[in-house]
């Protein structure tokens, strides 16, 4: 009997060791399939992935259900393809769209350092698109009906906002919805007989400006980076003093401006985008009545910095780093900005719209009763963009905490020409527009965290509050002392000097004419004395100034290193 458990039990070790090596062929041909499927990776965490969609696909619904009300403020998300960077990088697909829910599954290991998991976050928006969506699906549902509202001549305020991790494709959507918008514009606009209250080009004007904001400074981008003031009149309303508006006549003349101020946008290479935008680029389109010259609507396109985390910004020199930190305060202020539109309801009139130059020059987006919002969150796919793609959603998460499935509160009422658009657009046979990937949404979290954990974490976020916060002071510290800087050398410095350089050669002309006489040269000696005390104090001033700036400068630079990792909105 002992031989024949023997055998038995050598037979179960084959057995074993045959299903054993079925399992790691069926796991080298699945990983080189997935490979040429474009989607590479640890083929372990690919099948957890695939399982989970299998079980999971019934849930997705259909955007039409969620777009039969207009909502004050819509929140959309746009996941796009797996890039050839990433797929070099040996990266997987860890992000699934089922409208209207956005799952993360971050891979993770257990204990045993062997076996592995997913860690599922799921949030809930008004849309959300996958990477197969096109670009028209996101404008359809987001944009669209902004423009409807902006032609109706009520005064709406609308501004759609593309917000997300740098290279997570915030340009190429905004760009893409500038063409629809410029398409669908000029054609609701070309025949509105049967609108009589709505805008058309027998009465209206249509204008355009693009500028934007780097550095704390305001560029206008469509005429040769002139830099712009922000002003405010006696009524209260912000003015951009030196910006300069076009008028457009058709859709052709409209993306020319366009693309002439896109091309002159402020972008730099940084760890996570070769061509990063630096600056939050704003493209306001006014409608005004050609006889009273009165707002009738304005729709502003603002295409955000793209957001980093500190981790990402450590071989950064002191600009890269000090952009990243105007970049992140600003969208702080943004959030603030989004949310109080909807605290409005509830009677709390508060915005805290200077909290940044965005949100001051946006300030009739967010004061005007006929204000209205879309924001798309753009998020990359790769497992490596995990972290970045959970703080992207859970920014735009905290943006709009009203449940979707909640009755929206419309800031005013729809101009209800949706479906005369629709009409327009199918019967004057407009070229077919390129196709792109994009993705919505909104919602609520649902981490599995441990109460040591939560500890842990509110620990640690406490203890970076005060350096982040001195952070944020010392930079704006900054701006303020270089623009000191830069006015007294060039206002103060360089212009007294020129005045001083035109006095000392009338100076010299009096002494060398013929017949000066003694007293002209005991006054030139004199005068010149004064000129060169004066020079002495003008260098002294600026080397204070320029000493005062560099120590901001060295405080930045180690509060940035002892920080390490800006927190991110």
């Amino acid at each position: 009997s002992t031989r024949l458990r023997i055998e038995k039990m050598e037979a179960e070790r084959q057995d074993r060791r045959r299903a054993a090596q079925e399992r790691k062929q069926s796991r080298a041909q699945d990983q080189q399939r997935s490979k040429e499927a474009g989607d590479p990776g640890d083929i372990d965490f690919i099948r957890l992935v695939q399982k989970w969609r299998a079980s999971h696909q019934e849930q997705a619904q259909s955007h039409e259900d969620s777009a039969q009300e207009q909502q004050r403020i819509c929140i959309c998300v746009r996941k796009r393809p797996i890039s050839d960077k990433e797929i070099q990088k040996n990266d997987h697909d860890s992000v699934s769209c089922l409208h209207p829910n956005v799952w993360v599954h971050s891979a993770k290991l257990r204990v045993d350092g062997i076996s592995k998991y997913l860690d599922h976050n799921s949030f809930r928006f008004d849309h959300a698109f996958d990477e197969h969506a096109t670009t028209d699906d996101v404008y359809r549902f987001s944009t669209m009906p902004l423009i409807d509202d902006v032609c109706s001549g009520t005064g709406v305020r609308a501004t759609v906002f593309a917000y997300g991790q740098t290279g997570s494709g915030k340009t190429f959507t905004m760009e893409g919805i500038q063409a629809l918008v410029s398409e669908d514009l000029f054609l609701l606009l070309s025949g509105q007989d049967e609108f009589a209250s709505g805008c058309s080009f027998d009465n209206t004007t249509v204008t355009v400006a693009y500028f934007e904001i780097y550095g704390g400074y305001i560029q206008d981008l469509l005429n040769d980076r002139h830099r712009c003031k922000i002003l405010e009149d006696g009524k209260g309303e912000i003015v951009v003093s030196g910006l300069q508006e076009y008028e457009a006549h058709d859709s052709k003349q409209f993306l020319s401006l366009l693309s002439s101020g896109n091309q002159t946008r402020t972008t730099h290479a940084t760890e996570a985008n070769d061509t990063s935008s630096r600056s939050h680029a704003i493209c306001q389109i006014i409608l005004r009545d050609k006889a009273s010259g009165k707002l009738c609507g304005k729709l502003s396109l603002v295409d955000l910095a793209g957001s980093e985390r500190g981790n990402d910004t450590k071989s950064h020199n002191s600009q890269r780093r000090t952009e990243s930190a105007e970049i992140n305060t600003s969208l702080l202020a943004l959030k603030e900005c989004i949310r109080a539109l909807e605290d409005n309801k509830m009677g709390n009139k508060h915005v805290p719209y200077r909290a940044s130059k965005l949100t001051l020059i946006l300030k009739d987006c967010f004061t005007s009763a006929l204000a209205k919002t879309t924001m798309i969150a753009t998020v990359s796919p790769g497992a490596s963009s995990a972290d970045h793609t959970l703080n992207t959603l859970r920014y735009a998460d905290r943006i709009k905490e009203q449940k979707v499935g909640d009755k929206p509160n419309s800031g005013g009422k729809s101009s209800g020409r949706s479906k005369n658009l629709e009409r327009a657009k199918s019967a004057s046979a407009l070229v077919e527009r390129p196709r792109a990937h994009s993705l919505p949404a909104q919602s609520h979290t649902h981490v599995d965290k441990s109460t040591e954990q939560k500890r842990v974490e509110q620990k640690q976020k406490t203890v970076a509050d005060d350096d982040e916060a001195e952070l944020r002071r010392v930079v704006q510290s900054l701006f303020e002392q270089e623009e000191n800087l830069l006015n007294f050398h060039m206002s103060t410095k360089i212009q007294e000097n020129a005045e001083l350089l035109t006095e000392e050669g009338k100076m010299l002309q009096n002494v060398q004419r013929e017949g000066a006489t003694q007293d002209d040269y005991d006054e030139y000696a004199a005068r010149l004395g004064c000129i060169l005390e004066r020079k002495t104090m003008l260098i002294a001033m600026l080397e204070d100034r320029m000493a005062s700036f560099r120590a901001q400068l060295k405080k930045e630079e180690e509060l940035s290193k002892r920080v390490g990792n800006l927190s991110q909105y």
